[in-house]
């Protein structure tokens, strides 16, 4: 069992203010929904508390230290740099903080893309990430964060949908991934 009393205390030395507590936001968003799906709650606070470990390094030591610990990083993670947190998050959460449950690893490597298929903790994060109480950036978050209670496939289509519209507008490139979590979920919709 991980002591996440450690790791929060750990992580707030680490972290900037507004990183951290993006994190704890992320960490109590990922444990309410964690109770509604009948989640592991201990598995939700971790993956909610080490999503972003990585996140505060530069992308130059991102790069390194993806390559210095041979983690495989896609041409998207290249061009897009701001996804390599995520794998290497999943690594130093496993090697840094001694977490070794694949499902909460899995759940901080997908954080940001998404995937198709998504385990119901990846999926948690992955809407935790998105709606934590300390985001307000998009007028629809409202409606997303009521539905995430209630109909979770449908808050992940809304999040992809948002985020790639997002990426589009403000002319930043789009990693696959996110268009196929996208896909995947406006089908899972449309089929039901």
């Amino acid at each position: 069992m991980a002591d996440i009393h450690k790791i929060r205390r750990e992580l707030e030395k680490e972290l900037k203010k507004d990183r951290y507590d993006h994190t704890l936001g992320v960490m109590y968003t990922a444990s309410a929904l964690a109770m509604v799906y009948d989640v592991d709650l201990e598995q939700a606070l971790l993956a909610g508390l080490l999503h972003d470990c990585a996140k505060n390094r530069s992308i130059q030591d991102q790069l390194r230290l993806a390559k210095k610990h041979h983690i495989g990083l896609t041409e998207s993670e290249r061009a897009m740099p701001a996804l390599i947190h995520a794998k290497l998050g999943a690594y130093l959460a496993k090697h840094s903080y001694g977490i070794y449950d694949q499902a909460v690893l899995d759940a901080i490597t997908y954080h940001t893309t998404g995937k198709a298929e998504m385990t119901m903790l990846e999926k948690i994060l992955y809407i935790s990430d998105y709606i934590e109480p300390g985001r307000d950036r998009l007028e629809t978050l409202p409606i997303i964060r009521k539905i995430a209670f209630t109909d979770i496939d449908k808050a992940v289509y809304m999040v992809s949908e948002a985020t790639l519209s997002f990426l589009k507008k403000t002319g930043r490139k789009v990693d696959r991934t996110t268009e196929i979590t996208y896909e995947y979920y406006k089908n899972v919709i449309r089929t039901r």
